[in-house]
């Protein structure tokens, strides 16, 4: 019998798993040895080949002193700090919520490299449980600062039966190579209604991984939109149960993405019981030797009867040395359904941009005017203004920083 090859790990392997050894995470720096760093043959990174980008890993952040405003401008929200992971104390929240510190990563174990780090990594989550309907926007402000570090962070949200919240999370940080492992996990009761708007707006050095779990209960309602214009590397993953009847999500996202960024959101839908229902639709934006990536997936359970979900994803390509990855998939296990799934992607529309630039717009501000136009439709169902403008503003600076860079 021929024994199998043991694992060649590379330098921010072996870092990573003295890193875990130091926190007594054995069995986690264990199996890290055995399986290395996901390759493009595992599936979920077959177009984020972990283990050929990440080239170093710093060393384990420690708490730093805040500075500076948040980076998305929601001036009417409720502010809550978290800084390299660890939660700022701030024990004034609105009527109906809850604001406590529990201990460890509230992710489920899975079978995922990702997960596992953060799992053996967090010592301290904040939670936010919500009782009742939130009018205010509460703003989670996640930031990187000091030196190149290593932050692994974790965010937990619990929505009681009937309770109603919009929370906004927003991801940024000094100019350093920092390596970002984030988590959170979303609970919604029977009955709730969540708007969850998540910002990657990372500085350009980092790299920035996020897990998301969401588990939704018989007729709550989500409303879900990642978007991503920051960090040279990173992955949103989405991981997202209906376990009860009558639930309904609406999931969206945005890849943002030029200079060389390689960027990847990838979604997991699974539809347990019958009669829910989702959309998911995911653009990307990509110029300049970047990389965006969608991989969304919808399962239906052999008891989710009814079902009726459908994902799309679109691209806009506005260089040659762009891409765009897009593989939508469907599991279907169920014989009285609604499904669907599909994929576009291409360049800005040549009849379009005549049609604007005869009439006097010049080439730059036409395609700045379509490039919108593509992306707004994510917007659109947000109801709260300050955060659709908060959103605009991340389109627009991204829009500034191309000038002189646009189609032309």
């Amino acid at each position: 019998m021929t024994s199998q090859n043991p694992t060649r790990l590379l330098a921010a392997e072996k870092t990573m798993i003295s890193q875990l050894n130091a926190l007594g995470a054995i069995k986690a720096a264990e199996k890290l040895a055995r399986t290395g760093l996901p390759t493009r043959r595992v599936e979920a990174y077959h177009y984020t080949d972990l283990k050929a980008l990440i080239k170093t890993v710093p060393q384990l952040a420690a708490s730093a002193e805040p500075s500076g405003a948040p980076a998305l401008d929601l001036a009417d929200a409720f502010h809550l700090l978290m800084i390299n992971g660890h939660p700022a104390k701030n024990m004034n929240p609105p009527a109906g919520l809850d604001v406590s510190l529990e201990a460890g990563s509230p992710l489920s174990e899975r079978d995922d490299v990702l997960v596992l780090l953060n799992r053996s990594l967090v010592e301290q989550r904040l939670k936010l449980g919500f009782n009742g309907e939130i009018d205010q926007v509460i703003l989670v402000d996640r930031r990187s600062l000091g030196n190149s570090a290593h932050c692994a962070g974790a965010l937990e949200i619990e929505l009681a039966d009937g309770a109603s919240a919009c929370v906004v999370e927003v991801f940024s940080g000094t100019d350093e190579a920092h390596l970002g492992n984030q988590a959170t996990r979303v609970t919604l009761g029977k009955g709730a209604r969540l708007t969850h708007i998540v910002a990657n707006l990372s500085a350009a050095a980092a790299s920035h991984f996020h897990t998301i779990e969401y588990d939704i209960a018989a007729a709550a309602n989500l409303r879900s939109l990642a978007v991503n214009s920051g960090s040279v590397l990173s992955r949103t993953q989405i991981f997202a149960l209906f376990d009860g009847e009558d639930a309904h999500g609406d999931f969206s996202g945005l890849n943002l993405v030029d200079d060389g960024q390689h960027c990847d959101i990838t979604l997991d839908v699974t539809h347990a019981l019958a009669n829910t229902s989702s959309s998911e639709l995911y653009k990307s934006v990509a110029r300049n030797r970047a990389k965006a990536v969608f991989q969304g997936r919808i399962v239906v359970a052999k008891k989710a009867q009814k079902t009726d979900a459908k994902m799309m994803a679109q691209g806009l390509m506005l260089s040659e040395g762009a891409q765009i990855l897009c593989k939508p998939e469907l599991e279907i296990f169920a014989d009285d359904v609604q499904c669907g799934h599909g994929a576009t992607c291409g360049e800005l529309d040549a009849g379009h941009m005549f049609y604007l630039m005869s009439r006097g717009i010049g080439r730059s501000e036409a395609a700045a005017i379509l490039i919108r136009a593509f992306i707004y439709e994510l917007f659109d169902p947000i109801a709260e203004a300050e955060i659709k403008q908060a959103l605009g503003n991340i389109v627009e600076n991204w829009l500034d920083q191309q000038t002189g860079n646009k189609p032309q």
